[in-house]
């Protein structure tokens, strides 16, 4: 989680599926969210160059806030509640290091709000009794907005999304730890997660075909 100007920013790894707007989206006082990529040395990063572990970067969401509504803990706290911060090897289905969950910090203060919720989580025992916080904490770094395609997955692919939020096991541990299973994926939600994953598959090949294109 990555905060950039003030006014304000962050990012956060562990992504995944575009499951990482969504709930900062909801969070009054959050403005906007990119889903987009954080971490790595390498310039322009795409889909598929990340997904092939060809960079060094997480998949990450910026999310634009006022601070006068909401602060940076209440966002480190919505972040907490919608990951397995016990994974350090990427979060639900979603394997690879692209995925491990990380805080990106701009400063000291930062810093130390991170480091203190990953402190209070593990204390708590809220996600496991003895198990260890493996959330990074990572000075801020150049962020890359994803292609269009990934921004507003939840709202352009809604049954996809929901689809995975359940095939993945993400709305069953989150049901496990918080007691809450709000994306409520059914069956008759299938056609369309079929049709909107064609949709999808077709957009992420022709993007990657044209950064092939471009690189040429």
């Amino acid at each position: 989680l990555q905060r950039g100007r003030r006014g304000g920013e962050r990012d956060r790894g562990g992504r995944g599926r575009g499951g990482g707007e969504k709930p900062f989206d909801d969070t009054p006082g959050v403005k906007a969210t990119t889903s987009g990529y954080a971490g790595g040395k390498e310039r322009n990063p795409t889909y598929d160059q990340v997904s092939r572990h060809k960079t060094h970067h997480l998949e990450a969401v910026r999310v634009d806030y006022d601070p006068a509504v909401v602060s940076y803990e209440q966002l480190l706290a919505v972040y907490y509640r919608n990951v397995d911060p016990t994974r350090s090897d990427g979060q639900f289905c979603d394997t690879g290091p692209q995925y491990r969950p990380a805080v990106f910090v701009g400063s000291p203060a930062e810093k130390a709000a991170a480091e203190a919720a990953a402190a209070a989580a593990e204390a708590s025992e809220a996600f496991g009794r003895g198990k260890k916080i493996r959330v990074e904490v990572i000075p801020a770094a150049e962020f890359w907005a994803a292609e269009d395609y990934h921004q507003d997955f939840y709202k352009t692919n809604t049954a996809l999304y929901k689809f995975y939020r359940a095939n993945c096991g993400r709305d069953r541990y989150l049901d496990a730890v918080w007691g809450t299973d709000a994306e409520g994926f059914k069956a008759q939600d299938v056609p369309e997660a079929l049709m909107q994953r064609v949709e999808f598959g077709k957009k992420k090949s022709a993007a990657a075909a044209a950064a092939a294109a471009a690189a040429q």
